[in-house]
């Protein structure tokens, strides 16, 4: 029975016009599935909506979590009667929009102190403002020189309904005609996010651009003694498209970790671009060109393979992430790898039988004699690390096991704010706000049962909020349903269930749905003073002891929830999920790797050094000063995936050269100096492309650049340093007469 690859040579032998006319075709699927990727910023890329957490999160959003979207005032005097007009003009019309609950300025409050209607002399302003008391004040007009107003949305709205209302909002800023002087900013998180895409699609194109620049570079410098030596920069090309097409078909949609994966999957795919174009052009070099085709895919097809599925054992190792951008992560990984490994696959034949592929002769290949120098060097290196085994593996261990200690010490971040670019405008304008106007952080006191409308639910909902706001200083205040009661009672809860029923009659709707659905659903809105990210997870699991201790009523049950929460708890996700994937991608590359070899000893071998890796990356994090965010937190897993081709490959070619009769010194020098050079210039092309990542605007990927362009310099050292040494104490059990399963 012939096989797969056999099939595929002979097809491209006879109809090579005919495969790459199938091959557009699918690129022009491609082309139009590119059309249909979308951006996705916000609680999805942080949250699995699948989870509890994450349905609680969708229930109070739908119910109660209302997007505020903040007008930045500023000229020269905004109690101007004249600016006081406009902006009164302004809040109209925006209120006016569909969407919108509510618009709250400085405007209303000087309109209530003054019989409902605006000022209409300096002097009257002033008589208005000494009425208006000194706290809303100071909230929304914090000098004379700025104001801010808030445009408050419907609860529930989607991201697409809220960037409809914010272009809408926009529109209406810059047809209002202001004062001479008056410059008004649209801003708060809906706007972050929208400027969060907008960003991301300009700073992936600047990505992308830039690693496809410096693979081409990579390539004229390391890949010269071929002939066509650009053809696996059209390859990489190629396999992006074919990555794009298929998540614009499938939905999958882009993010900021899924951002990152593509110059990953530029310098991971221009790998095998490189290894099937040496093969074919190696092949043709002593055979006709039918031949090489079928040498070049049914010799190196499998052997790449072997190596783009140990690389995908690390991406899929993302899979179990709690973090769903790290999921998207892996999943494009993984799609990208195997469209990079088809592409290469069926172009580089069908190129060479279609233009009737030349060899380029060696004596062109300027470069010849340093790699000869540089063969010799690792070859010497490898066999004097052989012969001293045991203090070079204790050294380096020892180094790697320091790594996973201070490992537990580097932070986690989850600050939104700090992954993309600081001078961002929107990230400018919402420090801006918060200076103005204090925290705007919430925390939410998800509430609901049969009935949160009882008196005894009301009592404990005081009692609760009374307490939190007694006992934690991070808390300014608490709002809730029993703060409506008590407004329209007389500022006190009242004394039976009835009473709670005839007050909540007299309350309108539009105040009570900001606290309450039906009789099943309510909440506490706790306002907070501005805190990081790990001092707000200690205060959210207070709470949550709080509530334990201090138990709601049967029927009744009470979580924090919101995006404070959501932030936080990431903090653990991220810690859980970065030691899970790690352990699952050396769990899931070890049972690939036995399935092939068949004996434990082999098929662990290449993965001791690539445990040393991962202890090493923990240590030059720490040293650098780098954060763990949720895309750093796949540094363990992909660790796995890109170093185990270089270990597997030093590994295949010593047993190559046991098998031939080679002793163990002779076989690792042979492995390292032919296998080496390849692998180092494989390195050196995947540098190129993870260095783009360094050149991101976007913090969190600019680190993410830094990581990876040093994990693969220390997956180089793992596989020509720690390597030798390991083969050196496991190669000698290793007999002539045992056959070799991967070479069946």
């Amino acid at each position: 029975m012939k096989s797969p690859y056999q099939t595929i040579a002979e097809t491209i032998n006879k109809h090579p016009a005919t495969v790459a006319g199938l091959f557009v075709m699918l690129l022009l699927v491609s082309f139009y599935g590119m059309s249909l990727i979308s951006m996705e910023t916000g609680s999805d890329t942080y949250l699995d909506k699948s989870t509890t957490r994450g349905m609680l999160y969708d229930k109070y959003s739908d119910s109660f979590m209302s997007d505020k979207i903040m007008l930045l005032v500023e000229t020269d005097d905004v109690l101007n009667p004249q600016v006081l007009e406009y902006l009164d003009t302004l809040q109209e019309d925006i209120g006016d929009e569909r969407y919108v609950s509510s618009t709250q300025s400085i405007v209303d409050m000087v309109k209530q102190v003054n019989g409902g209607v605006l000022p209409r002399s300096d002097g009257e302003v002033q008589q208005a403002k000494a009425r208006v008391p000194q706290e809303i004040m100071d909230r929304y007009v914090p000098s004379n020189m700025m104001t801010i107003g808030i445009i408050t949305l419907d609860p529930g709205v989607s991201s697409d309904v809220r960037e409809n209302v914010l272009n809408a909002i926009d529109s209406a800023v810059a047809i209002s005609n202001p004062p001479p002087g008056v410059q008004v900013t649209v801003s708060g998180d809906p706007a972050f996010a929208q400027q969060m895409k907008e960003e991301m699609g300009s700073s992936m194109g600047v990505l992308i651009g830039a690693a496809m620049l410096l693979m081409i570079l990579a390539v004229g410098l390391l890949f010269s003694h071929v002939r066509y030596r650009f053809l696996p920069v059209f390859i990489v090309a190629t396999g992006l498209i074919l990555t794009f097409g298929l998540m614009g078909l499938t939905g999958i949609k882009i993010n900021m970790a899924t951002m990152g994966a593509f110059p990953v999957l530029i310098g991971i795919g221009i790998d095998y671009a490189i290894q099937f174009h040496s093969r074919f052009e190696e092949e043709r070099r002593r055979a006709p060109v039918d031949e090489s085709v079928v040498t070049t895919i049914t010799k190196t097809g499998p052997s790449v393979l072997y190596a783009m599925v140990a690389t995908s054992m690390g991406f899929l190792a993302m899979w179990i992430s709690p973090v769903p951008m790290v999921q998207s992560f892996g999943l494009v990984c993984v799609i990208g790898v195997v469209m990079c490994y088809l592409a290469a696959l069926i172009i580089v034949p069908t190129f060479g039988v279609l233009i009737k592929y030349r060899p380029k002769k060696e004596v062109e290949a300027p470069t010849s004699g340093r790699m000869d120098a540089y063969n010799s060097f690792l070859g010497g290196l490898a066999v004097k690390i052989a012969k001293n085994p045991v203090p070079i593996l204790l050294i380096l261990g020892l180094v790697a096991f320091v790594g996973v200690e201070m490992d537990g010490e580097i932070k986690i971040s989850t600050d939104e704010q700090t992954f993309v670019p600081s001078d961002m405008p929107a990230v400018v304008d919402l420090k801006k706000i918060t200076r103005t106007m204090g925290s705007t952080q919430t925390l939410p006191l998800y509430i609901r049962g049969d009935d949160v409308t009882s008196l005894d639910s009301l009592e404990w909902i005081e009692r609760f909020e009374q307490s939190e706001v007694k006992e934690n200083a991070e808390i300014t205040g608490a709002t809730s349903i029993v703060t409506l009661i008590q407004k329209y009672n007389n500022g006190v809860l009242p004394g039976t269930d009835a009473e709670v029923a005839a007050v909540l009659d007299r309350i309108p709707e539009a105040e009570k749905a900001k606290y309450l659905r039906g009789n099943m659903e309510t909440v506490i809105q706790f306002s907070l003073t501005d805190m990081e990210m790990e001092h707000a997870q200690s205060f959210v699991n207070k709470v949550r002891q709080d509530i334990a201790w201090d138990k709601p009523p049967a029927g009744i049950v009470a979580d924090p929830t919101g995006t404070l929460e959501l932030f936080t708890a990431l903090i653990d996700d991220i810690a859980k999920g970065k030691t899970q994937m790690t352990l699952l991608g050396f769990g899931l590359i070890l049972g690939f790797l036995f399935l092939i070899y068949r004996r434990i000893g082999k098929a662990a071998s290449p993965l001791i050094p690539i445990m040393m890796i991962v202890g090493w990356n923990g240590l030059i994090m720490y040293i650098l000063g780098i954060d763990y965010t949720p895309l750093t937190a796949v540094l363990g897993s992909m660790t796995i995936g890109v170093a185990s081709e270089y270990t597997i490959l030093i590994m295949e070619r010593f047993y190559e050269e046991r098998e031939k009769g080679a002793d163990v010194y002779d076989a690792i020098q042979q492995a390292v100096s032919q296998i080496g050079t390849a692998i180092t210039v494989s390195g050196m092309t995947t540098v190129f492309g993870f260095s783009a990542l360094i050149l991101s605007a976007f913090n969190i990927i600019q680190n993410f650049g830094v990581v990876t362009v040093i994990t693969v310099g220390f997956s180089l050292l793992g596989a020509i340093i720690v390597m030798p040494a390991v083969l050196s104490l496991v190669g000698r059990s290793w007999h002539a007469d045992q056959e070799n399963p991967a070479a069946e």
